[in-house]
C-alpha cells in the first residue's frame, strides 16, 4: 500500500481524533480493561489534538487523502503512535516511526523513549526498542521502551 507522510495539519485535528479512538476501542481493548480504554480516550479528542498540534511534531500517514496513520515527537519522547485497525501490519506504522527515528536524530538526539500500551510492546520490540521498565497509572500498564539512534 502507498501512503505519503507529512505534518499534521489542523484541518487532520478531527480524523487523527476519530482513527485513534477507533485503534483503541478495536485493538487495544484486547489489552485493556474498558474503563481504561474510556479514560485514555479522553486525551484523544478533536480538541485535544488541536492543543497538541501547537507543542508536538505530529505527522499523518495518508492513503488517498485519508487519515490511515498518526505519530508524534515531543523531543526525544515518541507519542501517539496509531493505525487504522484495519490495516496494522501493513508497514504503515514502521514507515511513520521511521520518519521519526530520522527526524529525532537531525535534531540531535541519541536515544528515542516510546510509552508504549501491552498492545503495541511487540512492535516497537520488532523495531529495535527494548523495555526500560513499566508504569502504572490506575489499572494502566505502560511499558517504556528505549533505543539508541
Amino acid at each position: 500500500m502507498k501512503v505519503q507522510l507529512r505534518v499534521a495539519r489542523v484541518e487532520d485535528a478531527e480524523p487523527i481524533s476519530a482513527l485513534i479512538l477507533a485503534a483503541l476501542q478495536v485493538s487495544n481493548a484486547q489489552d485493556y480493561p474498558s474503563e481504561v480504554i474510556a479514560l485514555v480516550q479522553q486525551n484523544f479528542t478533536a480538541a485535544h489534538i488541536l492543543a497538541l498540534l501547537s507543542h508536538r511534531q505530529i505527522y499523518v500517514a495518508t492513503h488517498k487523502g485519508r487519515v490511515v496513520g498518526t505519530a508524534s515527537l515531543d523531543r526525544q519522547v515518541v507519542r501517539s503512535v496509531f493505525v487504522d485497525p484495519g490495516l496494522q501490519g501493513s508497514g504503515i506504522g514502521s514507515k511513520l516511526m521511521s520518519m521519526l527515528e530520522a527526524e529525532a536524530a537531525h535534531n540531535g538526539v541519541t536515544a528515542l523513549k516510546v510509552p508504549s500500551s501491552i498492545t503495541a510492546e511487540g512492535f516497537y520490540r520488532s523495531l529495535g526498542y527494548s523495555v526500560e521498565r513499566d508504569e502504572y497509572f490506575g489499572a494502566e500498564r505502560t511499558i517504556i521502551m528505549v533505543k539508541q539512534l
